[in-house]
């Protein structure tokens, strides 16, 4: 009857741990990033940034889950979810902003 909606859509690319990317990033769906990167990153659909995961890049994307280290200026269409064990170094713009207890901005 009532179908809760999904927080996050099904991750279409995958950045592990260990792995480093420096370039621009564009995407359709939901990206997750465990490893370190930076550039650009441009997306209609989730970033997932993991924890222990290191990104420096400007993002523009519909929505985006920090667990790990962001540091640059993002744009947001829908909501920026900080987790507890994130960490956020810029400047943002969002409508909704959520930030968990023990996350850092």
């Amino acid at each position: 009857m009532w179908e809760k909606k999904k927080e996050v859509e099904e991750v279409r690319a995958f950045l592990g741990k260990g792995a480093e990317f420096i370039g621009k990033l564009i995407f359709n769906g939901a990206v997750r990033i465990d490893g370190d990167f930076q550039g650009e990153v441009y997306g209609q659909g989730s970033l997932v940034i993991g924890e222990g995961a290191l990104v420096k890049a400007n993002i523009a994307v519909n929505s985006v889950y920090i667990g790990g280290d962001v540091q640059g200026n993002i744009d947001v269409k829908e909501k920026i979810n900080i987790h507890s064990t994130g960490k956020f170094c810029g400047d943002v713009r969002t409508p909704v902003f959520i930030m968990e207890e023990g996350a850092f901005f």
